[in-house]
């Protein structure tokens, strides 16, 4: 099963390494981490997206919770959450597919953000679903480059977890 993780942790030196080297030592990929500054300097939210099943991820949110730099840790999975991802993707721009890239890129709500010659670089915010859905619809123009956020997410509603 699919957990989305969200931490947060004291903005300290090696609390990256110490938190992402605890899911490797059990043996556990990261399939996704995104990591950023909260209001409070002092500390910063991850987001994590692994692969495990409920009985493994709860206790690597038991060792997570454990760790000294680590505030709060909450398991999305369970929970009413919004969650976005962003990308860059630079796709081939020639003349005659100029106008069909525009129109998917309007079609998704995305941006072009970079124009050359030869390629435009397109920017698209959104749930996993619509950026996979965007791929595949422009793969066949061709995708010179990509690059992926991973996710970020947070509680619906008044719940916070800072």
């Amino acid at each position: 099963m699919r957990h989305t993780i969200s931490v947060l942790v004291e903005n300290k030196f090696g609390v990256l390494s110490r938190v992402s080297g605890l899911f490797s030592g059990r043996g556990f990929n990261i399939e996704s981490l995104s990591v950023a500054p909260t209001l409070d300097q002092n500390s910063s939210r991850m987001t994590i997206v692994t692969i495990g099943d409920d009985s493994i991820v709860e206790q690597i949110t038991k060792q997570l919770n454990k760790l000294i730099d680590v505030i709060k840790v909450v398991d999305f999975t369970a929970e009413d959450y919004v969650d976005r991802e962003v990308i860059l993707v630079k796709v081939n721009a020639e003349q005659s597919n100029r106008a069909e890239i525009l129109r998917m890129t309007e079609i998704f709500r995305g941006k072009i953000v970079d124009v050359s010659s030869l390629h435009y670089t397109i920017e698209i915010t959104g749930a996993e679903n619509k950026i996979n859905a965007f791929l595949k619809m422009i793969k066949p123009i061709g995708i010179v480059e990509l690059v992926r956020s991973g996710k970020i997410a947070m509680s619906r509603g008044k719940k916070t977890l800072s």
